[in-house]
């Protein structure tokens, strides 16, 4: 109990909001472009290049809004160039998404030495972080502090952004079109949707907030660039898009539970669990939730088909009844 009461006191709440944001924001890239009937497997690359140039962009200007309009538009191109590989010359979508991702992953590696003569991670004198918002009449007290202050910029804005995708998504007509895009491709074109240009702008407006994620993992979560540093964060988004079924809002609470899994994570380290089994532990999580969000989706699959088969032989036996109404009277 004693181990129990030092794991989960109030400092975790602020905890989880810190390690979910990077999640939060990659998810919205991978409800976007999910809506358009995308599985964008690159995000983790576009996290990883958004970052960097992210990171250098803002230290070399000395103001983090230049480092945060240095990943969009990292990711925007990123973005641009996955999408005219898949749509245009019908590259699979896997094959680009994971050929990014090793790019992402050797480019910046590779810029690192190159620029800089380091490997490993890049730590600077005096590195631009995002502003951290902090109320004076929270800081009175270490509870309130906590859970009211001292938030970086992003993970205040989070939520917001994930309200705004939701209703983008579900009030607007383009959001309409991009869903119905997703729904079924052939439909949408023969409504007179232009399905490539409704695509190719899902995949840019994710690239855009993959590079805020970015942004946000190397000036927010920490101060630094280090090499990989996504660790898997976009393939957790992945996951998290599907257990929302697309919907940003039950994507958002999916990113919470992988935020708390790696705030206790990381407070178990120190009761003396080896730390192999602890690092393992959000990404059990993550497949717990990608395993669960499957058997959702296969239970409302088989629910779907019962009620189309239900719907037919309805229709089928009031057609025969017609029929034989029609027989009678003649």
């Amino acid at each position: 109990m004693e181990t129990l009461s030092n794991i989960v006191t109030y400092s975790l709440v602020h905890a989880t909001l810190r390690m979910s944001t990077p999640v939060v924001l990659a998810t919205l890239a991978a409800v976007i472009s999910r809506q358009g009937g995308i599985t964008n497997i690159g995000i983790e690359g576009i996290m990883l290049f958004g970052a960097y140039f992210g990171f250098v962009s803002a230290w070399v200007s000395g103001n983090w809004l230049w480092g945060v309009a240095a990943s969009v538009v990292a990711g925007v191109v990123v973005s641009a160039a996955i999408g005219i590989v898949h749509l245009k010359h019908n590259t699979h979508i896997f094959v680009i998404g994971f050929a990014m991702n090793m790019l992402a992953l050797g480019g910046t590696r590779f810029l690192l030495q190159q620029m800089f003569n380091v490997s490993g991670a890049l730590l600077v004198d005096k590195p631009v972080t995002l502003p951290i918002l902090r109320l004076s009449l929270a800081e009175r007290n270490p509870v309130t502090a906590s859970l009211f202050s001292g938030y970086s910029l992003f993970e205040l804005l989070a939520p917001l952004l994930v309200l705004g995708v939701w209703y983008v998504l579900y009030r607007t007509a383009a959001g309409l079109r991009l869903r119905s895009v997703g729904l079924h491709e052939p439909a949408a074109r023969s409504a007179g949707i232009d399905v490539y240009r409704v695509k190719m702008r899902a995949i840019l407006l994710s690239g855009v907030f993959a590079g805020i994620a970015g942004a946000h993992l190397s000036m927010g979560y920490s101060s630094m660039f280090v090499e990989n540093m996504t660790n898997g964060r976009g393939f957790m988004a992945l996951a998290a898009a599907n257990f929302g079924g697309g919907n940003p809002i039950y994507a958002f609470l999916g990113c919470l539970v992988f935020g708390l899994s790696d705030s206790i994570a990381i407070r178990l380290q120190s009761t003396g669990i080896p730390a192999q089994f602890v690092l393992m532990v959000p990404y059990l999580v993550t497949v717990a939730v990608l395993t669960s969000a499957m058997i959702g989706h296969s239970r409302r699959s088989d629910a779907a088909r019962i009620a189309r088969k239900l719907t037919e032989e309805i229709q089928g036996k009031e057609i025969r009844g017609k029929a034989n109404e029609k027989g009678k009277g003649s």
